[in-house]
């Protein structure tokens, strides 16, 4: 594991600037948080794997910026009830619940960023009609999608195989995952370009936290999220009519076997750009370049 400054306390509680909100969508509660000015442009954020609403990127940033940044513990997280059918479909449905609860029934396509395995989310979002935008740091890749599948070793792919398979069987090794076994494997794993990020006391408090939301009650978030993730996505691509901006670092190592490049050939609409020397956590090492990618629908627009 990535080693930690000497002076961090990384359990030290975080203070939220964020705002809490909750809606009801088909008898279950939806929990999110609300960050920035309040008049600034509404952003949606899909986080990425087990991390809960608390989770949120460039904060320092959204004054200036005049962006109002939206988040949502998926179903199964804390706050948000279990959704035991849930499918990607009614996941990026209850996104929508959630943002219509913040800006109205009748709100307006708003820009959408997501993250790592929060990407098909994104992606589902987009192909619903009411993303203005979509900017994917760092997406996940379609690991079921034979292309990307054969740019993989086998154990790499065994888990995604057997998730379509016997999710079942699945979602019993998923069950076995912790908050901390899933910070090693993050941590361990990273490009030292991502250490000072990750070693920075109120980021890893921060992270620990939004990790603590994603496997609330034994982790049923994550597991299903996971499977979403893992087997055939089945969503139209080739149909996608609003700009796409793919996001990679060049060290980035465990999201995509090609950084994306199969992705954004898949989208007619897709723009990608590799940043040099960058690792997986681009999201945080670089905010200002992923809020300039949401340019010109909210950068400096209040």
């Amino acid at each position: 594991m990535t080693a930690l400054r000497q002076d961090a306390d990384p359990d030290r509680p975080v203070t939220d600037a964020g705002v809490p909100i909750t809606t009801r969508r088909a008898e279950r509660t939806l929990r999110g948080m609300v960050f920035g000015p309040e008049d600034g442009t509404p952003v949606l954020f899909i986080a990425g794997a087990a991390t809960g609403a608390s989770m949120r990127f460039g904060e320092e940033l959204l004054e200036r910026e005049g962006i109002r940044l939206l988040t949502m513990s998926r179903p199964g997280m804390a706050g948000s009830d279990e959704d035991p059918a849930r499918t990607l479909d009614s996941t990026v449905q209850d996104y929508r619940a959630l943002v219509e609860e913040v800006l109205g029934p009748d709100a307006e396509p708003l820009p959408v960023v997501a993250n790592s395995q929060g990407g098909v989310f994104g992606l589902g979002a987009a192909l619903s009609g009411w993303a203005s935008s979509l900017v994917l740091v760092s997406p996940a890749d379609e690991v079921a999608f034979p292309p990307i599948r054969s740019l993989l070793p086998s154990e790499a792919t065994a888990l995604s195989v057997l998730a379509e398979e016997d999710p079942e069987a699945a979602a019993t090794i998923l069950g076995a995952y912790t908050a901390e076994a899933m910070e090693a494997m993050v941590l361990g794993g990273a490009h030292p370009s991502d250490h000072a990020v990750y070693a920075e006391p109120d980021f890893l408090a921060l992270y620990r936290r939004s990790l603590a939301e994603g496997f609330a009650d034994g982790g049923s978030g994550y597991v299903r999220d996971t499977l979403i993730a893992m087997r055939p996505w089945s969503l139209a691509l080739e149909d996608l009519d609003v700009p796409v901006t793919i996001l990679f670092g060049e060290r980035d190592a465990g999201h995509s076997p090609d950084l994306g490049l199969t992705l954004a050939a898949r989208i007619p609409t897709a723009r990608r750009t590799v940043v040099p020397e960058a690792g997986g956590a681009l999201l945080w090492t670089h905010p200002q370049l992923v809020l300039e990618a949401l340019a010109p629908q909210t950068c400096g627009s209040r």
